[in-house]
């Protein structure tokens, strides 16, 4: 009986690897950035999930990007972590010209949506949403910079952005309240407000923020930091009242 099942052939080790990368397996949340007055602000939560399990409490997800560029990731960590592989390359390559220019963040901004875009047409893409924020001095004086791509090479610039669930929950607020005098101070409580609302409404979300700021002076990451919550709340202590079908 035994010798009438076929076998089933055993898969290369190059394509378990393909298949693996079709899928996200320790991801982060949504990264929100905006424009104000002297530069851009980034910001996300410093936590990493395993599924639905949330595994990792400490990990940045903002990282400099040479000396005009900040970038912020959201999705896949590890494939994060071989883009900033390239984008070490990139700039260490640019760095060797020594021709006294260097990459702004409109130009890594380009590279990054070439790269996403080159393995979407391979099948093989990079499982993320990623944020290229900046400034640099050009012609019209200093030139600020917001633009983003995700993981099917759609690419975007933009006064404000942000991924993942923050696209739904934070763009709102967003484009009610930004304006593009905001001082620093002004930034940071707007997106205090942004990382709480989804603090509260994503599951995924943890009370560990990470803030960075990007001038003509150069990028600042400051250290996480948590918000003050209230979860005395009448929709948070019965949140199945009204709803019908839920237990």
């Amino acid at each position: 009986f035994f010798s009438k099942i076929p076998s089933v052939p055993r898969l290369s080790s190059n394509v378990q690897l393909q298949l693996l990368s079709w899928n996200p397996y320790v991801t982060g949340n949504s990264v929100i950035a905006m424009k104000y007055k002297d530069g851009v602000i980034m910001a996300c939560d410093t936590g990493a999930s395993y599924g639905s399990t949330l595994r990792y409490k400490s990990v940045e997800r903002i990282k400099e990007v040479g000396k005009h560029s900040l970038i912020g990731g959201s999705g896949e960590f590890s494939d994060f972590q071989e883009i900033l592989r390239y984008l070490d390359e990139l700039t260490l390559n640019d760095h060797m010209w020594d021709d006294g220019n260097s990459l702004g963040p409109k130009e890594i901004h380009a590279y990054l949506t070439r790269v996403m875009y080159n393995r979407r047409n391979k099948f093989d893409p990079l499982w993320n949403s990623l944020v290229l924020g900046g400034v640099k001095k050009g012609p019209k004086g200093d030139e600020k910079y917001l633009g983003m791509v995700n993981m099917i090479g759609t690419h975007f610039e933009e006064n404000h952005i942000a991924t993942g669930f923050g696209n739904h929950m934070a763009i709102p607020i967003l484009r009610g309240e930004w304006r593009e005098d905001m001082t620093f101070e002004e930034a940071v409580k707007l997106i205090e407000k942004c990382l709480l609302v989804l603090l509260y409404r994503d599951r995924s979300s943890i009370n560990k923020f990470q803030i960075a700021k990007i001038t003509t002076e150069g990028s600042t990451i400051y250290p996480p930091y948590a918000l003050k919550t209230n979860w005395g709340f009448a929709a948070f202590e019965n949140p199945s009242k009204g709803a019908v079908g839920t237990w």
